[in-house]
């Protein structure tokens, strides 16, 4: 086993994760596939391919989150050499283009491991050892880039040039900067700034360098990855110069990039930012359940850490709750391109901020959407860069229910319940009485119905350019049993605040929404659940997951004696090693792959595609049917740990192909697929 550099191993880190990588002959696709991440808590965040190699129009050492800007690719790529002291040259990273491939490595990488979720590379050749780690600065958009020669007889030249696209990350590949890139120098500090961009600050600790003005284009730089999923592929990376230092063996360099002013570049070294963001994650492992403190559990807490962020876009959220004492929070749903969706995070918040001990930081998130509450509606999502969210979603609000009653039940916060008490009201009338995008309940029989066209409303929300896949108007029935879940939350808060009479009003519509379910949902010929009644075509009954909703929540909807049948049928026909399919295979509609351009991907991304956060509620369910079942649980969990060592490694991706050898697919980090694996894993953790 390789030492790791001096800075972890005076602190005594285990690797989390390991990599080890035998050299010629070897295939390199898994150094090209497998990837790795760092967020900042702002929302920016540092990726790229073990490889070194760009492969995602997202891949960068610095991604900063932005004001108004939005995220933006900064620092995109490094091209590193050594010269030995014999004057041989090696590469250790180059860049991919369309004419002349690169290889996967430069013909050194012999291991890539995470210290506590750091990443670290490990380069061996004929007379050299240097080790490469990686440091994103909590709530800072800066990045530190260490080098270390860790063995070999004699000093190294390095030679660092950065790639500067000063790109938005959404944005395709090819386009261009908007103007030349301008450097200017102050002793050992550099800044290179683009036409309406801020500047980019550069500076070399822990050994002297110089900055050489060297301006060059790569050209045709390829991303596979972005090629693989029908976007634009090739494009130029624009460098402005590169930065050399000499190593002595033992020694280490730091290479600091940051948008941020040059006193808080200034304030912290290489080793205190590295021992304050050790200290740090080892905190957030410290806090977590007891069934999350150790080897997998603790992998995904620090996992979990990558998605919770202070809105950095939305400076006015900040403003508002800090004047009541509070601050504001948020969840990333995904990375790379994922912001903060109101869904992702409501399902997410018990898995990443009860279960791990961070239960202040839960009550700053739902402030902060309390906060956005509009026409009785949080917001589905927040567009990128943007203030205001946009609110076509008939479950975000619903689920917004469950996560104060998870927060309350774990914390017995009963001053936030309090304050948030007259806005959950409104939403019960709103929806009513009716709200936006058809959103309303039926008086006919109290089912809650949605649907306006041209909108995906639920969480199937699958849509390229008009064609909606999968538009479920009508009475869904995840939809009626998160409606009947908030229902009864209502009654109960209601009654223990106001008393009887204020409750009595939501008990009859929960009652009435009851019996109507338990009368139309039921699908006798199946022997499970239609997907959606009175919808356009009439009652669905296509085997989706979303039936298992109606056992799982803690207010189950469905009558007692049918939770064996749905569970079972869900288990039969829906489960795989990695979480549930979202269509069953006999349905004509089902694709047992997603890949392919937009619109092939899109129309599987619901009809078949596995979806790993739906293994939490179908724990949840499992453990109704099967009291005291912790094993069978946890055995439900257990194709999620080779996954931790494919795809982002460390993470837990948002979907997977419906078939062996399920492939991950989608977002390589999803929020709520860390979340609800972590829940399930802490819950079937505990005592039955």
């Amino acid at each position: 086993m390789s030492a790791p550099p001096r800075s972890l191993a005076g602190a005594g880190i285990a690797p989390v994760r390991r990599l080890r990588w035998p050299g010629d002959g070897e295939d390199p696709e898994p150094l090209l596939t497998r990837e790795w991440l760092l967020a900042n808590g702002l929302g920016g965040y540092a990726a790229g391919s073990v490889a070194g190699t760009l492969t995602r129009r997202y891949h960068g050492y610095l991604v900063a989150a932005l004001p108004v800007l939005g995220r933006t690719v900064v620092l995109s790529h490094l091209w590193e050499r050594l010269r030995l002291a014999d004057r041989r040259s090696v590469v250790l990273t180059d860049v991919e283009t369309a004419t002349d491939p690169a290889p996967a490595h430069g013909g050194q990488l012999v291991e890539f491991r995470l210290d506590m979720g750091l990443p670290c590379w490990r380069y061996e050749g004929e007379g050299f050892a240097l080790e490469k780690c990686v440091v994103l600065l909590h709530r800072q958009n800066t990045v530190h880039v260490t080098y270390r020669l860790a063995g070999g007889g004699g000093p190294v030249r390095m030679t660092v040039r950065p790639s500067l696209p000063f790109r938005p990350h959404h944005a395709p590949v090819n386009e261009a900067v908007g103007g030349p890139l301008a450097v200017t120098a102050i002793e050992d500090r550099w800044e290179v700034s683009a036409p309406d961009r801020p500047p980019l600050r550069l500076r070399l600790a822990g050994v002297r360098g110089a900055f050489t003005l060297d301006g060059r284009l790569a050209r045709d730089v390829l991303y596979r990855c972005e090629r693989d999923r029908g976007y634009e592929a090739s494009g130029d990376l624009p460098s402005p110069g590169y930065v050399r230092f000499d190593l002595e063996p033992g020694a280490a360099a730091t290479l600091i990039a940051s948008t941020e002013p040059w006193p808080a570049v200034l304030s912290l070294e290489p080793e205190q930012a590295l021992a304050a963001e050790i200290a740090r994650r080892r905190s957030l492992v410290e806090a977590a359940a007891p069934g999350a403190r150790d080897g997998v559990g603790a992998e995904l807490v620090i996992a979990a850490d990558q998605f919770v962020v202070v809105p950095a876009a939305r400076a006015d959220d900040d403003t508002r709750l800090r004047a009541a004492g509070e601050e504001a929070r948020s969840i990333i749903a995904g990375y790379h391109w994922f912001t903060d969706w109101g869904r992702d995070t409501m399902i997410g918040l018990e898995g990443l901020l009860l279960c791990t001990g961070r239960a202040a930081e839960a009550r700053w998130v739902l402030r902060t959407f309390a906060e956005h509450v509009r026409d009785g509606l949080i917001p589905n999502l927040f567009p990128e860069g943007e203030e205001d969210g946009v609110y076509h979603t008939a479950d975000a609000t619903l689920w917004f229910f469950h996560a104060i009653a998870r927060h309350v039940d774990v914390t017995r916060d009963r001053a936030l319940l309090r304050a948030l008490l007259p806005r959950l009201a409104g939403i019960v009338e709103r929806h009513v009485a009716g709200t936006r995008f058809g959103i309303r309940v039926d008086p006919a029989d109290g089912l809650l119905s949605q649907g306006a066209p041209g909108y995906q409303l639920t969480w199937m929300d699958a849509k390229v350019d008009d064609w909606v896949v999968t538009p479920r108007r009508g009475k869904a029935v995840e939809i009626n049993a998160l409606w009947y879940n908030a229902l009864r939350l209502m009654e109960g808060w209601l009654r223990e605040e106001d008393g009887e009479a204020a409750a009595k009003p939501i008990a009859e519509h929960a009652e009435r929404a009851r019996a109507s379910f338990n009368d139309r949902f039921w699908y006798a010929e199946g022997g499970h659940l239609y997907d959606v009644v009175d919808g356009e075509a009439g009652d669905d009954p296509a085997c989706r997951p979303n039936q298992i909703f109606a056992v799982s929540l803690p207010h189950a909807v469905l009558d007692r004696a049918r939770w064996p049948r749905v569970v079972d049928v869900v288990r039969e026909r829906l489960l795989t090693p990695v979480g549930l399919r979202s269509l069953a295979r006999d349905h004509p509609d089902y694709k047992p792959r997603y890949d392919g351009d937009v619109r092939s991907r899109d129309a599987a991304y619901h009809q078949g595609t596995v979806w790993a956060w739906l293994i939490g509620p179908f724990v949840d369910a499992w453990l109704r049917v099967r009291p005291g079942d912790t094993a069978g649980a946890r055995a439900l969990l257990d194709g999620f740990l080779p996954h931790l060592g494919e795809a982002c490694l460390g993470q837990i991706s948002e979907i997977f192909d419906a078939e062996p050898p399920f492939t991950p697919r989608g977002c390589v980090a999803q929020a709520w697929s860390v979340a609800e694996v972590l829940r399930a894993r802490v819950r079937a953790a505990s005592p039955p």
